[in-house]
């Protein structure tokens, strides 16, 4: 299993490794959540390489990946443990049928590992083959502040407490990396546990260089009028601008459309490969995708 790296360079060049584009305050910010063994919260809009963080991470390290993605009404059983109930009525029906039944062993015998399903948290706190895997805990901003409630104890001690069963604390914690799309505030005491990190676009010379590593086969000049549009458009007033993943799916598509340049038509005819809002579309369609390309073109040229 890879060590985890002992500078920031060092961490700059795993991202790199996994073709994970990183500014020098990401990579700064990853390395001290590593060294200090403390959850990393990336905060950022939807499509901008947050979750691929951890994917990184669990491949460039070689340890299990522990996914929990978050949505409304998240509850324990869901996302941490919950007892084999099933399993137990059967186990009491046997001791019934066998006349085998002592009350206060049956009991504790119900309420032992053998009938403890673990999800996702108890999972990251159990031994791993692999060593300590890495946990990301997707889209927190989805669940309810109860359930962060109940994160604080995992985030402060690596450990879970269950009422009937008693403690486990992690022997080697996980690499913890949360994430959330700020479509509501997350609570200050779980902030506090983290190191913090907004996760923005990229610069137009990042954005280049993860076009030319995830899609490498789309000639020069197409994409560098693809990031330029890309970038323009995150400058318009639109309902959602688009994210790393829909450059890369719009670079793709047109690849397979056999484009060489950006015009009108095509873009009109694709921009729901970019855009998921008829209103962004119907606003950005015709004249309008025009004069984004002449000024693209204009600044392409110039460049080159």
């Amino acid at each position: 299993m890879p060590s985890l790296p002992t500078s920031i360079d060092e961490t700059a060049s795993l991202l790199a490794k996994a073709d994970y584009v990183a500014g020098r305050d990401l990579s700064t910010v990853l390395f001290l959540a590593l060294r200090m063994g403390r959850p990393l919260f990336l905060e950022g809009e939807a499509g901008v390489g947050k979750t691929e963080i951890a994917k990184v991470l669990s491949a460039t390290l070689g340890r299990p990946l522990i996914r929990l993605q978050c949505y409304e009404g998240l509850d324990i059983a869901s996302a941490v443990y919950e007892w084999n109930t099933m399993a137990q009525m059967v186990e009491i029906r046997l001791a019934e049928a066998t006349g085998d039944i002592d009350r206060a062993s049956l009991g504790s015998d119900l309420f032992s590992e053998r009938f403890l399903i673990a999800r996702p948290i108890l999972e990251a706190v159990r031994p791993q083959v692999g060593g300590a895997p890495i946990l990301l805990i997707d889209e927190l901003d989805r669940t309810d502040e109860a359930f962060e409630a109940y994160l604080l104890e995992v985030l402060s001690d690596f450990q879970v407490t269950i009422p009937e069963f008693g403690t486990i604390k992690a022997g080697e914690p996980p690499i913890v990396i949360i994430t959330s799309n700020r479509t509501r505030e997350i609570h200050d005491a779980l902030k506090r546990r983290c190191l913090y990190h907004w996760v923005d676009y990229p610069s137009a010379g990042n954005e280049l260089e993860i076009l030319r590593r995830k899609v490498p086969h789309v000639p020069e000049k197409l994409s560098r009028e693809i990031v330029a549009f890309v970038q323009a458009l995150r400058g318009e007033d639109l309902f959602k601008a688009p994210g790393v993943a829909e450059t890369l799916d719009w670079a793709t598509a047109l690849t397979e459309l056999d484009a060489v340049a950006l015009d009108p038509a095509l873009v009109s005819d694709t921009l729901g490969v970019l855009l998921k809002y008829q209103d962004d579309i119907a606003r950005l369609s015709g004249s309008e995708a025009k004069r984004i390309i002449d000024n693209v073109r204009a600044g392409v040229d110039a460049a080159t």
